[in-house]
């Protein structure tokens, strides 16, 4: 059984390991109009806790093109 636990440990290791270097790239690419907040806030979020990826992409990232300001 132990096995099994360390396998499943690894597994949600490396999402999240994947999602927040996804959301890193991603919010390097991103100008700071196209960020809700700061860039910082997101990355330590991301890196802190799988969550805070998701809500990177459902809340901080703004989608379309900006129109300057």
């Amino acid at each position: 059984m132990q096995r099994k636990s360390s396998r499943v440990v690894v597994l949600v290791l490396t999402g999240h390991a994947l999602a927040a270097a996804w959301t890193w790239r991603d919010i390097r690419q991103q100008p700071a109009q196209q960020v809700r907040g700061s860039k910082t806030f997101w990355r330590i979020s991301s890196a802190v806790n799988t969550l805070g990826s998701v809500g990177y992409w459902l809340i901080g990232r703004r989608y379309g093109k900006s129109q300057p300001q």
